[in-house]
């Protein structure tokens, strides 16, 4: 079993002093192992799972060769040598569903809606709009048409036997149409990833309890739940743990039990007066980090073991992620998610970035990779703009409610004046 001393030691940059964001998630990754069980899940449960094998085709789609718009079907032979206008006897009419039986000769044609399979002896379609008809004849330009036009082929869109959605896609809404359309009623799916969570310390507590003098309603808790939803995995809230060393033991040995992976807040940052680390020392591999990051310098990771002792009971991929609100949630983002799609099976794709110019100036050291919350908006030219949302300190809470992007700016980047080029990561579809 690889240990994470080992793991960091092969990535560039490493240094837990004083780590940058892109070491951090090279390392992650590598401990990312994807559950193997695989469950059979009717279609309309599938969406947002993870495909645990290849969707290969049963049939062509389209199943024949059929009319791209509503037209007239001839064939393309009528074309040849034909300069100007070509007149066509119309012999009967094809609707989805409803094809023509017969055969027609090169004087010929059949009125086609859009969907109709193609008759016999046609391999091309004039639209309807192009067409002057006078009883049961047709007259149209033969330019611009060529033989093959306004014509879908048989397994054009897929083939039989070809791979229709791959192992490890996050099935999507227009994925259960594919597979309607292919007559595929059920899928082979990952079981969800259980991720098991709780926030550390004596000042917070849980909503509906009274608020004592110096204590907090615990908010992280939350945020976690609705990111953990986002990526449709099993949430397990363990609660609020108290700074009591048999109660965070025995905390994290439920969380290590019961779960693929374990999330705290909290806990984690150097000085704090709590046991989270030592507890950890005692259950795992579980190294401390302070990342080039803002916000969300401390971060704890690694594994640790039901038992109480490594390689003892159940293991655990763990995240010890920082107290402060606004830091948790770029930590979960920028560290954790890949993580939680990897161990799900899923392929993953890095978050697209936006260019956008900055409203405002931007103070920032060279040295960390800062996320600052923005909102960002195009203009009536369609260029980005992005305006930061006033103060940026992880524990404004407000700062991430009103924003709808975070301001991405980079490792070495230094200060920023208002027009200055930036990236954005737009929250749609993340958050």
């Amino acid at each position: 079993m690889t240990t994470l001393n080992e793991t960091s030691s092969c990535v560039a940059q490493y240094d837990a002093q004083a780590m940058p964001v892109s070491a951090a998630q090279a390392i992650v990754r590598e401990w990312a192992t994807p559950v193997t069980t695989v469950e059979r899940v009717h279609l309309r449960d599938a969406l947002n799972r993870v495909l645990a094998q290849d969707i290969v085709s049963p049939i062509d789609v389209p199943a024949h060769d059929n009319s791209a718009m509503d037209g007239y079907a001839f064939s393309g032979a009528a074309l040849e040598g034909q300069a100007g206008d070509i007149a066509l006897n119309v012999a009967g009419k094809a609707f989805a569903g409803h094809p023509f039986s017969g055969h027609i000769d090169t004087t010929q044609c059949v009125r086609v809606m859009t969907g109709a399979t193609m008759p016999a002896g046609c391999d091309t379609v004039v639209p309807q709009e192009a067409v002057t008809r006078e009883g049961d004849t047709i007259r149209f330009a033969a330019a611009p048409l060529s033989t093959g036009a306004n014509r879908r082929l048989a397994g054009e869109d897929l083939a039989r036997g070809a791979v229709a959605l791959k192992t490890g896609r996050i099935v999507r809404a227009s994925d259960l149409g594919l597979l309607a359309s292919l007559g595929i009623g059920e899928v082979s799916v990952r079981r969800r990833l259980r991720v098991a969570f709780f926030s550390t310390g004596d000042e917070l507590r849980s909503i509906g309890e009274p608020l004592d003098p110096g204590c907090v309603y615990d908010s992280n808790r939350y945020t976690l739940f609705a990111m953990l939803r986002r990526l449709d995995v099993d949430p397990i809230d363990l609660g609020v743990v108290r700074d009591e060393p048999a109660a965070l033991e025995e905390a994290l040995r439920t969380a290590a039990s019961s779960a693929d992976v374990v999330i705290t807040s909290g806990g984690v940052s150097v000085g704090e007066a709590d046991l989270t680390k030592q507890m950890l020392r005692m259950l795992g591999d579980v190294a401390h980090w302070s990342l080039a990051m803002r916000p969300g310098r401390p971060l704890a990771f690694g594994r640790i073991w039901s038992g109480g002792k490594p390689g003892a009971g159940e293991p655990a991929i763990f995240f010890g992620l920082p107290g402060n609100p606004v830091a948790v949630m770029a930590a979960f983002y920028q560290i954790v998610r890949e993580v939680l799609l990897r161990m799900s099976g899923a392929t993953t794709h890095a978050v697209p970035l936006i260019r956008a110019a900055c409203i405002d100036t931007i103070r920032k050291r060279p040295g960390r990779t800062e996320f600052q919350r923005g909102v960002a908006q195009r203009d009536a030219q369609g260029a980005w703009h992005v305006t930061p949302t006033g103060s940026q300190g992880s524990g404004v809470l407000s700062s991430m409610s009103e924003a709808n992007c975070f301001i991405v700016l980079a490792h070495e980047q230094g200060d920023l004046d208002s027009g200055d080029a930036v990236d954005i990561m737009l929250f749609d579809g993340l958050i």
